[in-house]
């Protein structure tokens, strides 16, 4: 196995050819790649397998199974978010501003690759896909490394990626993965300053909270979404409906389903018994505060712990306010910083929630599911940012990429 001073070492000479590629160099392995993840399904299929039959075995939840699992049809999303990454604008060499001064230098800023980005990540094969495709694009070589759980189904992906380049002429060693999941040796990758240039973790709280306390190499935090959905009292019911099932249950195991809601006194009475048999239709588990379960006496009663709680599950917790005031204060004391919504027709309500909710992303009538790199259209994702500096949000190309100013002058010094 090899160490990770051999993989750094492996890195750095990868990510100074990146820099030389062209775009249309780029762009030609990228389709490469994609088509050579649809050809070698079955390989991927057979090594997630592995993973899938031993999560099972292991009790794993319905939420993160999901996650967890490859079809057919999620690794010709895969390939295809590797497509749209190749269609999009390349980003680096960007010349972003160019003022000449009073002394006769020309002083611009472009747009250049990150250098080697290292990733942390749980249970999710199709991040491996993504990770490398923006990364490639952007000019940066990528060291992966994902959970215990998901090894097979990564082992095997890498393994196309990094053929498909070689075939292509380019080094193979612009996307490598650890094969040691250890914890030992994951610190050890989070101190690889000398050859990583930025960490990126992906999951959960613990795994972040993990990289942030471990790290010296400087870390874009990514995730956990404690996502709200505030009913109003101004909101449109059948639409509040539709709208909290899709982002609750259209995929448990994601971090921007909807978590937590947030229910208006005055219609509560009215609409939550709708709420409560449309989520139990679907065998979700409700737990709401105590004027709530007033209403509705079935739904299990809710700790404070539950109104900051991430579930990927079948589970959600009820909060009930008096006043718009009140809902924006909850939702900013236990979000994540992730994606929130309101669902209302009073527009005053709506700009005040846009305007005071502090989140990465912040919606008005609509499922929080779209926090999503593909939705807006970037292609793909590296993850979701939910730290100011930086990057915020869904981290596309230009999230990946830095600048430096370039300088031209005459003959200028000094004085």
């Amino acid at each position: 196995m090899e160490t990770l001073e051999v993989i750094g070492q492996r890195a750095r000479e990868a990510k100074t050819e990146l820099l030389l590629l062209g775009q249309k160099k780029k762009t030609e392995a990228l389709y490469a790649v994609a088509e050579a993840l649809v050809i070698h399904a079955d390989e991927i299929l057979a090594g997630n397998r592995k993973d899938t039959d031993a999560a099972r075995e292991n009790g794993m939840s319905e939420g993160l199974l999901d996650r967890l699992t490859l079809t057919v049809a999620r690794i010709e999303a895969m390939a295809e978010g590797l497509r749209k990454v190749a269609a999009l604008p390349d980003p680096v060499g960007s010349v972003l501003s160019m003022e000449k001064r009073p002394n006769g230098l020309l002083i611009g800023k472009k747009r250049v690759p990150l250098g080697c980005v290292g990733i942390i990540y749980e249970s999710r094969p199709n991040v491996t896909s993504d990770a490398f495709g923006l990364c490639f694009k952007t000019g940066n070589a990528v060291i992966l490394r994902g959970g215990s759980d998901a090894i097979h189904s990564n082992t095997a992906i890498v393994s196309v990626l990094r053929n498909a380049l070689a075939s292509c002429g380019i080094s193979a060693d612009a996307v490598q993965l650890l094969t040691d999941t250890s914890r030992e040796t994951a610190t050890a990758f989070m101190k690889l300053n000398q050859y990583i240039d930025v960490l990126i973790p992906r999951g959960g709280a613990g795994l972040i909270a993990s990289v942030v306390r471990n790290s010296t190499v400087p870390v874009i935090e990514t995730g956990t979404g404690n996502c709200h959905i505030y009913v109003d009292k101004d909101a449109d019911f059948a639409m509040a409906l539709e709208i909290i099932d899709n982002a609750k249950t259209q995929r448990l195991g994601v971090c921007n389903a909807c978590e937590s809601l947030v229910i208006h006194s005055s219609v509560l009475e009215e609409f939550f018994p709708q709420l409560v048999a449309r989520l139990t239709a679907k065998d979700v588990v409700i737990r709401a505060d105590a004027r709530a379960r007033a209403v509705c006496p079935q739904c299990e009663a809710a700790t404070e712990e539950d109104f900051g709680k991430e579930y990927l599950d079948r589970l959600i917790s009820v909060k009930t306010v008096d006043s718009l005031e009140e809902a924006i204060a909850h939702i900013n004391w236990y979000n994540t910083g992730h994606s929130e919504a309101v669902i209302t027709e009073n527009y005053d309500t709506a700009m005040r929630f846009l305007e005071e909710i502090d989140a990465a992303a912040v919606y008005v009538n609509a499922s929080t599911r779209f926090t999503d790199g593909e939705e807006f259209g970037f292609g793909a994702e590296i993850g979701i940012s939910t730290q100011k500096l930086h990057a915020r949000g869904p981290m596309g190309l230009e999230a990946l990429t830095t600048t430096k100013y370039i300088i031209f002058g005459q003959g200028q010094v000094r004085e």
